[in-house]
């Protein structure tokens, strides 16, 4: 699982670059300056969340099982925040109405959230190494 998680990050991260890249110079034309800065909020929380699984794959004191749900989340809380938010801030360069489906962004936040509370509960719930204190 921890493979899966940091090759997903690795990803999130290099499409986030592209996809922030493309934002600046590629759509600076295309579409108004606030979409551009609703589409750049959409790369800001990919690339928080790249970071996130990183942290999340490379540490031992998460428990495999709170690291597949908080992989889980994430990954779709992604899928549904910023994948909504790139759709409604280019929805006038296509042909589907992003507006229809805007419903999920909020979803995908949630998701998110929750990722962070997995975590939460696991460090909570993990065992105080007594040789530490």
């Amino acid at each position: 699982m921890n493979k899966a998680i940091l090759v997903t990050a690795t990803i999130l991260g290099i499409t986030g670059i592209i996809l922030g890249a493309f934002a600046a110079h590629g759509l600076k034309q295309l579409i108004s300056a606030e979409s551009i800065q609703v589409f750049e909020t959409g790369v800001k929380y990919q690339m928080y969340h790249a970071l996130f699984l990183l942290v999340v794959g490379s540490l031992n004191v998460i428990q495999p099982k709170f690291k597949k749900i908080i992989f889980y989340l994430t990954l779709i809380g992604l899928v549904f925040f910023s994948g909504s938010i790139y759709g409604l801030s280019t929805n006038s360069l296509s042909g589907f109405d992003f507006k229809t489906i805007g419903f999920v962004t909020p979803i995908g936040g949630l998701l998110l959230i929750l990722a962070w509370v997995t975590l939460l509960i696991n460090f909570l719930k993990a065992k105080t190494d007594k040789s530490q204190n």
